[in-house]
């Protein structure tokens, strides 16, 4: 594996945890910490967060710069989260379970491309897919699929991190 798709690889990483932590802070700043399953947000928030810090930390050592789509993430992430959040909390989960989905469907091609190539970056992956994956259960446990009109908002996130995943590696 050459050192651009290594780069790439984290640039898109840390922009999805980034937009991760901004879709969690704009679902709880409409429902607060009173609303049905916002004590899991926060939770999953900040398990989001050690993850960007992580990835943070792992681009300032590897000299990787971030995305410069990062001030856009920023508010579209949070506007994302907003606007679920005041769907109804069926609606917020539905956002989780819909980005997490795309999260480990995108971290497992990653890890299919680094093979053994670098084992701290495959760890990494490999640790955060298993938190994505609870995330995405646990969002569906919590009544994701009975957001209303549940599959087209889920396409539509999903096709929105896919959007967003191929930008980020890019620009």
């Amino acid at each position: 594996m050459i050192k651009a798709d290594r780069d790439r690889m984290m640039r898109v990483d840390q922009a999805g945890e980034y937009g991760a932590t901004r879709i969690y802070a704009g679902q709880l700043a409409v429902m607060g910490n009173r609303a049905p399953h916002s004590a899991e947000i926060a939770a999953m928030a900040q398990q989001e967060a050690a993850h960007r810090e992580k990835f943070d930390a792992l681009l300032v050592r590897r000299g990787v710069r971030p995305t410069a789509l990062q001030p856009f993430w920023s508010a579209a992430g949070y506007a994302l989260g907003a606007a679920t959040a005041i769907l109804g909390p069926e609606a917020a989960m539905a956002c989780t379970a819909a980005v997490e989905e795309e999260i480990d469907r995108h971290y497992t091609s990653q890890l299919d491309e680094i093979g053994d190539d670098d084992p701290e970056l495959s760890g990494l992956i490999t640790e955060f897919r298993e938190d994505e994956r609870a995330h995405r259960d646990a969002a569906i446990a919590a009544g994701a699929e009975k957001a209303p009109a549940y599959p087209l908002l889920s396409g539509a996130i999903r096709l929105g991190c896919r959007l967003a995943i191929r930008a980020s590696e890019r620009i």
